[in-house]
């Protein structure tokens, strides 16, 4: 068997082993690139509620039921802490903040992002253990694709031809980026 062969059936195989990998580091690697942008893990959303007050007397977790019994909410209280003219109510996924004098209040939610969530689980190497094994072989496994990848096509199209001007430009954008954010 030649080498150009083995070359061929390793880089073959190992572009199918680690096909769901690549998935999953490229959609976590753009969300978190853009996190700056928008939150990759949780979609938060904020609405603006006008409601009836109550006296200031009033025991802190009976006023929350009953604010939050006007948006109806009153089934998701966990808990409330009052701080200056505010009332801070704790519901599930989220929380009200509601002016005591005004009624002004602004209800905040938070549910987690499908599919982003779970691939930026694994790439921030939560799970930790035989993950952190895996996605280490999945490392070591990239270099080989990527030197494996040199050799696949001959002549024109491979490293002799075009394929050592595109290596080349892979190689220097990195390299002029970082120099430019290293001393810009």
């Amino acid at each position: 068997m030649s080498i150009r062969r083995i070359n061929r059936a390793v880089h073959r195989d190992l572009g199918y082993f680690f096909f769901g990998m690549c998935i999953i580091y490229g959609l976590s690697g753009i969300a978190l690139n853009h996190r700056h942008h928008w939150n990759p893990n949780y979609i938060i959303t904020q609405e603006s509620h006008n409601l009836e007050t109550v006296s200031r007397d009033t025991d802190d977790k009976d006023m929350a039921l009953f604010f939050l019994e006007q948006i109806s909410r009153s089934d998701e209280y966990r808990t409330s802490l009052r701080s200056g003219d505010d009332l801070r109510i704790f519901i599930r996924n989220g929380s009200i903040t509601v002016n005591m004098d005004t009624g002004q209040g602004k209800l905040e939610t938070v549910r987690p992002r499908p599919v982003f969530r779970q691939v930026n689980f694994l790439h921030y190497n939560t799970p930790r253990k035989l993950w952190t094994w895996f996605s280490d072989l999945y490392a070591a496994s990239l270099i080989v694709l990527a030197f494996t990848g040199l050799f696949i096509l001959k002549g024109k199209n491979g490293l002799g031809g075009r394929g050592k001007w595109l290596t080349g430009a892979g190689i220097v954008i990195p390299l002029v980026l970082l120099f430019y954010y290293l001393n810009g």
